[in-house]
This record gives C-alpha cells, structure tokens and sequence, in this order.
C-alpha cells in the first residue's frame, strides 16, 4: 500500500475535473447545436492548435498534465508544438512536417483503434 502514498492526488484531481470540462463541451456542443460529431472535432483540434501555436494551451498542460493532452485539443495542441520545432530545425518544409511527426504516435493509434471499432460497431446517423 505505499503506492497509494506517492500517488499525487491533486494533480489525477486536476486531471479529471480539466479532461471533464473539455469533454462537457463538447457534450454541450453536441446537444445544443446541430454540429456534426466530425465538425466539433474538427473545432477542438483547431482550438488546440491555436491555443497551441499562441502558447496558451502550454499553461493548461502544465496545470492538468493528461487532462488536457488526451482530448482532442490535445491532438490540436501537439501538432502545432511539432510544426514550431519543425520551422526552427528546417525552416518552412519543417512547418508541414513537424506536427505530423510530433503526432505520429497519436494517428497511428487513431488508425487502429478506429477501424477495430468499425469492426465491432454499427453507425448511426445524426437527426436533423
């Protein structure tokens, strides 16, 4: 039971109610509005990355750690850090190529687990 001990509890607090509140968002977004579920997540991975590219997204990272770099803004956030390093180490080809780069791990991931859930699951289409 030591582990239990080095467990930083504020920070998995911080982490929960700031992954929440983005999710919350999007809920809203999604029982308020007549948005598709592609285009708020289009809508959060571009916040994500100019909140990304204007730095501002760094202080919500630090303060909430996985809370904010699992959603989606997240994704956003990491694809605009990757093309900023990639214009200082290549100049303007490393805008393009940064972000995918820094993101590599992200899209595979989306890859495989997206087709193993078409697999399983059955879509349904929004009401109008």
């Amino acid at each position: 039971m030591d582990w239990l001990q080095s467990i930083d509890w504020l920070q998995l607090l911080r982490c929960f109610c700031t992954g929440g509140f983005i999710c919350i968002i999007g809920q809203i977004l999604i029982d308020k509005t007549k948005l598709t579920s592609a285009r708020i997540l289009v809508l959060f991975v571009t916040l994500g990355a100019i909140l990304g590219g204007l730095g501002i997204y760094q202080y919500i990272v630090d303060f909430a750690g996985a809370g904010a770099t699992v959603p989606l803004t997240g994704f956003g956030y990491n694809l605009a850090k990757g093309a900023i390093k990639g214009v200082k180490e290549y100049g303007l080809v490393g805008a393009f190529t940064g972000g995918v780069t820094s993101a590599a791990g992200g899209i595979a991931a989306a890859i495989f687990f997206g087709y193993i859930a078409s697999l399983i699951s059955k879509p349904k289409m929004k009401k109008e």
